[in-house]
């Protein structure tokens, strides 16, 4: 296992170019709602490489409570760039300019009926953090070291699929799939190289709604 590139341009540009040579899943809609995440990289206090995470509030009209990537739809005329970059400034206070994006991961689709582009963002070393309350209950710097445990990822089996349930445990808790998916492939094109799909992987039951 190769350490973690402190946090600085040498892991931004190890990340954009893992990312620029990855041949990108893109998945039809086929009815369903585009929906993007911004997997947004940011320093700790002691410059320790992490991504944000947040728990959405618990008033929402749907995944209340749930942990997530800060994202959400995808409005009309929005590219996934630009839906994930408005959303992360308007869920945690995070402005962000296009420059800033390191490339796409594969889209995810949800049980739920979304298919979601996840955006890697890079936010600096002084990134300055206001969640808003209506849409984020808490948000949390999460250290890409997490991802680099033996036990991740996480694969169970449940009755009511074929497909393995991922899941990796970070914060004191055990974080699902889309979330779960989408920073486990961070690790292995994003930080690594390899290439590695995660479509496949299945959410919880009490994610499908």
């Amino acid at each position: 296992m190769l350490p973690l590139a402190p946090f600085g341009p040498a892991l931004a540009d190890a990340v954009r170019t893992h990312l620029g040579a990855h041949d990108r899943l893109a998945i039809p809609l086929d009815g369903r709602r585009h929906a993007a995440v911004a997997v947004t990289l940011v320093a700790d206090d002691e410059q320790a490489a992490c991504f944000l995470l947040t728990r959405r509030a618990p008033r929402l009209s749907s995944h209340a409570g749930q942990w997530a990537l800060p994202g959400g739809r995808v409005e009309p005329g929005e590219t996934a760039i630009e839906g994930a970059l408005r959303e992360l400034h308007e869920e945690v206070g995070l402005l962000a300019a296009p420059a800033a994006v390191l490339g796409l991961l594969d889209d995810y689709p949800t049980r739920s009926g979304y298919v979601i582009t996840p955006v890697v963002v890079w936010a600096g070393e002084n990134a300055i953090l206001a969640p808003d309350p209506s849409e984020v209950a808490s948000v949390h710097r999460v250290p890409l070291s997490v991802l680099e445990h033996p036990d991740v990822p996480h694969l169970r089996q449940i009755p009511e699929s074929d497909r393995p349930v991922i899941s990796i445990a970070m914060i004191g808790h055990h974080v699902h799939a889309p979330t779960a998916a989408i920073v486990y492939q961070l690790r292995e094109v994003g930080l690594r190289g390899r290439a590695t799909r995660v479509d496949h992987f299945e959410q919880p039951v009490f994610a499908w709604r």
